[in-house]
């Protein structure tokens, strides 16, 4: 491998560990983030242990192992270095990498060296930073204020750490840590869930899973937040006096021992909790930002996998604690590859943005569902006219996927959602609790009218509510609080995907359709056509401008 400036170089970025994957950033624009869960139906979250995917993929993107001027692998847990388990030729290696946070008092982007990175027959060396650097790298590079050279607060908050709160200074080239905001990790909100109905586990079983997280930010809409409950969730969480992933369990079972005869059923103890942690999260951010006589602009960046609470993400927005706020869309680990190969950028004080693109996911690896499929050529106009003729969804599969964990409109099925039924026959298909919300999907010119407040949001990251006088005409999108997770879209972000909307919109009058990721249960988005056929829930398949019409059909509504 060769030397040259990060600026300048060919940069791998490698997360080993859970949400797995890789990146590849070439002369400071990002070629290719790949998901190991978006290949071949794998599980959801799944690590990189099988290192030979790194050299597959990179030949899938025009990339071969000698091209690349520098590998990066995430940093992951332990006390002073961390290590990461890799699979090679049958058996366990570990690789020393950077640690989950910086130590103590360093640089959260202090470089860590080491070689022994296996690949294809060679070896490699590789640089490591710390797993809380690369979340604020991703942010930081993907946000407008790296654009426009504006400094920033950073507020990363991952299920292994506390939120901690820095600030990247432009001029200075620095990012300063401004130090922990709250006493809990972000796997509370798993772990507190996990001591009630209906996600209740016994002691044994009680574990650090982000699964969850997403049910329970839907389930909280069956309760209500009680300041009783809120009172002595506050008390308990006052005598907290140390700061670990044991410390969830600990809060959480005292918790459970309180509240099991408070008289309220758990949806209002799980709700009361989620406000709980929001009401601490926003005082604390207003100290701590208040406290900060550096920030001119009260920009901020919030990263980490707490960063896909939509509801959290909109009281922080709507607060009035930060003037601008940024999320990426690949808040969660899903983003560490990409964050570990900007990480050296930062690190060699190089804070200019880089170029991207959310569609810079896997690719197709096939176009066909094989037999007992009628194929014929449709524009995604056309689509979205027969979206309305048949009433039935449609696996929409276009281009590269989407970086993140939600379907951005290239791995959705898409849905009129004229119907309630609709929202019914996407959660049965997809073996999903009825409770789950099913997201919508509109034309962002049109989303001001039918959505509070409507602005744009192409990443499906805030939070918004139906207005009163639509709630009758999309009432598949409507959550059981009224509000739903937008995704907008116009024709510069995704073309073919606003194209289906013109289309559907010019013969129903509606700009809205339902989204929700195409996928086996618990998988990541379907890498082919292939899968969909194999899965066989739905009759339409479209996959860059081929419909696929099932032969013998599936009777879906009822």
């Amino acid at each position: 491998m060769n030397n040259p400036s990060p600026r300048d170089a060919i940069i791998c970025g490698l997360k080993i560990t859970h949400d797995g994957g890789l990146a590849v950033i070439d002369h400071g624009s990002l070629a290719m983030s790949f998901e190991v869960e978006k290949h071949d139906n794998n599980r959801r979250h799944a690590a990189l242990e099988n290192l030979a995917y790194v050299p597959h993929m990179l030949h899938e993107s025009g990339y071969s192992l000698d091209d690349i001027d520098l590998f990066v692998i995430d940093g992951w847990g332990g006390a002073s270095l961390g290590a990461v388990r890799v699979r090679r030729e049958g058996k366990d290696q570990f690789l020393p990498v950077a640690p989950y946070c910086e130590l103590g008092n360093e640089d959260v982007f202090t470089l860590f060296e080491s070689d022994g990175l296996e690949l294809a027959g060679a070896s490699y060396s590789y640089q490591s930073f710390s797993h809380a650097g690369g979340h604020i790298a991703s942010a930081w590079y993907t946000s407008p204020f790296a654009s426009a050279e504006e400094d920033t607060f950073v507020l990363c908050w991952d299920g292994g750490m506390l939120p901690r709160l820095y600030y990247v200074e432009c001029e200075s080239r620095s990012v300063r840590n401004l130090g922990p905001l709250l006493k809990l990790y972000g796997n509370v909100y798993s772990i507190f869930a996990q001591h009630f109905e209906p996600f209740l586990r016994s002691d044994e079983t009680i574990s650090d899973d982000s699964s969850i997280s997403g049910k329970l930010m839907a389930y909280v809409a069956l309760g209500e937040p009680r300041d009783e409950i809120v009172d002595v969730l506050s008390d308990i969480y006052g005598t907290l006096r140390e700061s670990s992933m044991e410390t969830s369990v600990a809060f959480s079972q005292e918790a459970r021992r309180r509240l099991l005869s408070c008289g309220h059923g758990d949806s209002d103890i799980l709700a009361s909790f989620h406000d709980f942690l929001q009401r601490e999260m926003l005082a604390s951010l207003q100290s701590a930002c208040d406290k900060w006589s550096g920030a001119t602009k009260r920009n901020m960046c919030y990263v980490g996998g707490c960063a896909l609470n939509i509801k959290w993400n909109s009281a922080i927005r709507d607060s009035g604690v930060v003037d601008r706020l940024w999320i990426p869309p690949m808040a969660n680990d899903s983003g560490s590859a990409f964050g570990a190969a900007c990480a050296p950028l930062m690190h060699a004080g190089d804070f200019q943005p880089i170029v991207w693109d959310v569609y810079s996911g896997n690719g197709l690896v096939g176009m066909s569902p094989g037999d007992g499929w009628q194929a014929r050529s449709v524009a995604p106009f056309e689509l979205g006219v027969l979206l309305h003729e048949t009433n039935e969804p449609v696996v929409f599969l276009h281009g590269r996927a989407e970086m993140g964990p939600r379907a951005l409109g290239n791995r959705s099925i898409l849905a009129a959602a004229t119907s309630p039924g609709m929202k019914d026959l996407l959660n049965r298909v997809k073996l999903r609790e009825d409770y789950r919300p099913v997201a919508p999907v509109c034309l962002e010119d049109r989303a001001g009218e039918i959505f509070v407040p409507g602005t744009p949001d192409p990443y499906m990251l805030y939070e918004h509510r139906v207005a009163p006088e639509w709630r009758n005409r999309v009432p598949a999108i409507i959550h059981l609080d009224e509000t739903a997770r937008l995704q907008t879209v116009n024709a510069q972000q995704n073309s073919v995907a606003a194209a289906v909307l013109r289309g559907y919109e010019s013969v129903s009058g509606i700009p809205v359709l339902c989204n929700t990721s195409a996928n086996f249960p618990g998988c990541g988005f379907f890498p082919d056509a292939a899968s969909v056929a194999e899965w066989g829930k739905l009759n339409y398949l479209w996959c860059d401008g081929t419909l696929y019409e099932r032969e013998r059909k599936i009777r879906l509504l009822e």
